[in-house]
């Protein structure tokens, strides 16, 4: 209905849709900043806010009902609309009657069990975004993921074109080399090396992704490395604040265990020797993922902080006992330490931290704070530029 009444806007529209565990915010915009410096006009729906015509607007969710979906696109008047696509968002009919011109599967990791119960039915609602193409769309698939693979493979059958991404020598975009800063691709025989100074394996993923699209809109990715190197970056995903004596602050939005993982990895090879990590769970969230996220931590980093993330109706004395439950079971272990003030997490690994020291806070990302904290912050990154300059 919503569809009609907008007199079909999606497909009047050049409309690309991103799906996946990680990345989803990171690659959107990144193929927005991309497209501009081509010079184009983009909106963009997703996690951090929806921008429609250069304007930006508060949102509650990834994805909006069908409703609100429809009404953006329509309202937009610029030449793509790039939308994060979540597996909640498919499966409650928000994207009914959007049709896209590209779909990208970026990967399927351990998350939101507590809701799909099982990873097939995860990658099966992921999976209906790609029967959302126009006949002539066309699918984007990082095929070193396992589940990815399965789509690839799935959507060739079918007769939908793939664009596919990852190390496999058939993949129409090859990864030949990745660094800790670059990646260097062979497209049909033409070999590129992006150096998007974006540290971080992971987003050199969301890089190669963006780039496909790009490519294959026309504009040869030699062309456009320059172009990369001018993104800012993006709200609470791999930011750094670097504090007093050398300690770098890092504030991320991971929160599944192989993102957890990833990240900490990317901060050895900038240099961390010692890393600090700040995070905690979500009440009524996905459980099932919480012993993997204490292994990812404990596996890279010398010293973890369990800490309140959004309690989510669960009373913070039952998320403190299971806290102390991880605490034993790790005993002469791993150091694990439970303060349930975030900010006074944070500023407790800031006093101890030596020069050279690395922190970690992961979970919360560009959010602000739902709950009141000792210190005078509304998210994680004020935390740590209050800690800086006090």
């Amino acid at each position: 209905m919503a569809d009609k009444f907008y007199d079909h806007p999606s497909g009047r529209k050049r409309v690309i849709g991103i799906t996946g565990t990680n990345g989803k915010t990171t690659t959107a915009f990144f193929l927005k900043h991309l497209l501009e410096q081509q010079g184009y006009g983009v909106s963009m729906i997703g996690t951090i806010y929806n921008e429609i015509n250069g304007i930006q607007y508060p949102t509650p969710n990834t994805t909006p009902n069908a409703e609100k979906v429809h009404e953006l696109i329509a309202a937009s008047k610029d030449d793509f609309i790039v939308i994060e696509v979540s597996s909640h968002g498919l499966v409650q009919y928000r994207l009914e009657g959007v049709v896209f011109d590209y779909a990208l599967f970026m990967n399927l990791q351990h998350d939101h069990l507590d809701y799909h119960k099982t990873m097939e039915a995860y990658f099966e609602a992921k999976a209906t975004l790609f029967d959302k193409l126009k006949p002539d769309g066309k699918a984007v698939v990082n095929t070193d993921d396992a589940w990815g693979l399965k789509l690839a493979q799935r959507l060739v059958t079918k007769g939908t074109a793939v664009i596919t991404v990852g190390h496999l020598e058939d993949a129409v975009m090859s990864i030949k080399k990745m660094t800790n800063q670059a990646i260097t691709l062979d497209i049909s025989g033409m070999v590129v090396t992006l150096d998007p100074h974006m540290p971080g394996e992971h987003n050199l993923y969301d890089i190669a992704m963006a780039g496909a699209v790009i490519q294959d809109l026309g504009y040869p990715l030699a062309d456009v490395t320059e172009q990369m190197r001018s993104f800012a970056g993006v709200p609470g995903r791999y930011e750094i604040v670097h504090l007093r004596n050398g300690v770098h602050c890092i504030i991320d939005y991971a929160h599944a265990p192989e993102a957890v993982s990833s990240i900490l990895t990317s901060m050895h090879k900038d240099g961390a020797e010692r890393i600090t990590h700040i995070f905690g769970f979500r009440g009524n969230r996905d459980a099932t993922k919480r012993d993997e996220m204490i292994s990812a931590s404990t596996g890279q980093s010398g010293h973890v902080i369990l800490t309140t993330d959004e309690l989510n109706s669960i009373p913070e004395e039952t998320m403190r006992q299971e806290y102390a439950e991880y605490q034993q079971k790790y005993t002469g272990i791993h150091k694990i330490d439970v303060m349930m003030d975030r900010t006074l997490a944070i500023q407790r690994a800031v006093n101890e931290a030596r020069e050279g020291d690395w922190i970690l806070v992961t979970g919360k990302g560009h959010e602000k704070y739902k709950t009141a904290y000792a210190l005078p912050a509304a998210s994680d990154k004020e935390t740590a530029l209050y800690l800086k300059n006090t």
